[in-house]
């Protein structure tokens, strides 16, 4: 009774507090009327737009699920000197909302890979696997062969539009790699990553399908280790061994890119300095890999060593959109997702915040009649938003209102990760701590090495030529063929040609009554079985 007492108490001295924070306007109905009158205006005024679409910008907030959507909007006004709640990002300003089911084939809740291939490629699929269906099995080379799926970069590049991928972490990993690859497992980041058994099969590791598959335009990332031959000195690390190249094959797939370029104007850089030297007017192909791996958080960027997303972003469009065809560019914030992994709010909001600038930059470099722009997650993360927390009160602080063991909670917080600090049956005690610190790992429920991911559906926004088709609720593989609708790539090209009607599809598929199973059956099945526990020990 008395923790009863005590907690109405503070309620009521919250309510009271609370209150005062309010900025007066908004005490005032009128304003809320007003706000919201321009609002339903605004939407009464908009008028669809159908035209095709010339480019395709494609923005991936890898692990941007709803809660860190909201408190990234906060931080971002916060980091303006306003209370944050109210601020609009440039997210916030795309007309056309839907949601996307995460769901992969063989899992509740799917990997970064599953959910590139559905978005990028329009087909469900397995857990760990890159660029084919669900006919391929984790790990397994074999299954790979024939089950291969291409992806809309494909699809853009084979009508004519120049392509390119933009991400924060190595341009091998799971959502750039979809856009070229196709690997059974997506953790083959170099033939060093691959089993011998998958190499005698014929299976190729991704940083080589990187310059064979697609003749993509721009590459900018991290993950130069893996496109050099085991032992070269990394240029920027020479000392550190674990950022010395790895491929065992002895290849410089750097050079080879170089080598296959011949004729064009094309550009490898490793550093800020030469890659502000590029001038986007005369280059035909850039490849910029800045780490050995993943690209440092934003909160931790040299500056004058590693340019922001934002100004790779805009590198890449200014180097595309010389096409008259047009373009496609995936441009990913991938470190959001890494951030929530290792249960640090702060990297993974400020990643947000510097992905809706990167946003900001594509908007203003391009038009909105001929530039279809989506933006999406992938999946979500276990990541909370709760307690009482005042108007205006950091969104990396602390709930005022105390839980029942009489010590303080962060407003954000984890229902997994490594954040899990019971000792003693006892929660450590907060009071003191800086829980602003970019270091600052927020409390778990449950503890594990790494935070999981969620399954629940992931916001999708959209604006530019036949943006309307993004909204209501779909499944995450129907993205991939919207946005081929949308710019007459891919099989669907009936936008050009003004047709609604449905094309004629023959599909075919397998009697399981019958027993009719093809190659896979019950051998399939345990291959499942199988390549689930495998996925289980490799998902992050």
């Amino acid at each position: 009774m008395e923790s009863t007492r005590v907690a109405i108490l503070a309620l009521l001295l919250l309510l009271a507090f609370g209150s005062s924070t309010a900025k007066v306007e908004e005490e005032n109905p009128e304003f809320w009327r007003s706000q919201a009158r321009r609002t339903l205006q605004s939407a009464l005024d908009r008028k669809l737009n159908t035209n095709v679409a010339k480019n395709i910008l494609f923005f991936l907030g890898d692990g941007m699920g709803i809660t860190t959507y909201t408190a990234a909007r906060i931080l971002k006004g916060q980091l303006q000197n306003q209370t944050g709640e109210e601020t609009v990002m440039t997210m916030d300003t795309f007309p056309n909302v839907g949601l996307a089911k995460t769901y992969s084939v063989d899992f509740q809740i799917a990997d970064s890979a599953a959910t590139a291939t559905a978005y990028l490629c329009g087909v469900k699929t397995n857990l760990n696997t890159v660029g084919v269906s669900a006919a391929a099995r984790n790990g397994v080379c074999k299954t790979q062969k024939g089950n291969e799926v291409t992806s809309i970069l494909k699809w853009a590049k084979d009508a004519g539009k120049s392509v390119g991928i933009v991400t924060t972490t190595r341009v091998q990993h799971a959502t750039p790699a979809t856009s070229y690859a196709h690997s059974a497992s997506r953790k083959w980041y170099s033939d060093a990553d691959m089993p011998d058994s998958a190499k005698k099969e014929g299976c190729t590791d991704i940083a080589s399908q990187l310059i064979k598959n697609t003749d993509i335009d721009v590459i900018i990332g991290g993950g130069r280790k893996y496109m050099t031959p085991k032992g070269t000195k990394d240029p920027e690390y020479p000392r550190d061994y674990s950022s010395r190249g790895k491929r065992k094959d002895g290849r410089n797939l750097i050079n080879e890119w170089q080598s296959l370029k011949t004729g064009k104007v094309a550009h490898y850089v490793w550093n800020k300095t030469d890659f502000d030297a590029v001038d986007p007017e005369t280059t035909d192909y850039l490849m910029a890999l800045f780490e050995p791996g993943d690209l440092r958080f934003e909160a931790e960027r040299d500056p004058s060593m590693d340019p922001s997303i934002v100004e790779t972003t805009e590198k890449a469009i200014r180097i595309l959109q010389k096409n008259p065809k047009g373009f496609f560019l995936l441009v990913e914030g991938g470190r959001i997702d890494q951030g929530h992994h290792a249960g640090r709010a702060f990297m993974a909001l400020h990643e947000t915040v510097a992905f809706d600038y990167a946003i900001a930059k594509g908007l203003e470099l391009t038009e909105e009649h001929e530039t279809l722009t989506v933006v999406m997650a992938d999946h979500s993360h276990p990541f909370t938003f709760n307690g009482y927390p005042f108007r205006g009160q950091s969104i990396l602080g602390k709930s005022p209102l105390w839980a029942t063991d009489m010590l303080p909670y962060t407003t954000l917080m984890y229902g997994n990760g490594p954040g899990h600090k019971i000792t003693n049956g006892k929660r450590p005690d907060i009071r003191n701590v800086n829980t602003k610190s970019k270091d600052y790992i927020q409390l778990s429920a449950v503890p594990t090495e790494s935070a999981t991911h969620s399954g629940e559906d992931v916001a999708v926004l959209a604006r530019g030529p036949m943006a309307h088709l993004f909204q209501g609720v779909h499944e995450q593989n129907y993205v991939a063929h919207a946005m081929g609708y949308a710019a007459c790539v891919g099989a669907d090209v009936r936008h050009c040609q003004g047709q609604t009607a449905p094309p004629a599809v023959h599909t075919t598929f397998t009697d399981h009554k019958n027993g009719n199973r093809g190659v896979h059956g019950s051998a399939a099945l345990l291959s499942s079985l199988l390549s689930a526990l495998v996925a289980l020990t490799l998902l992050m």
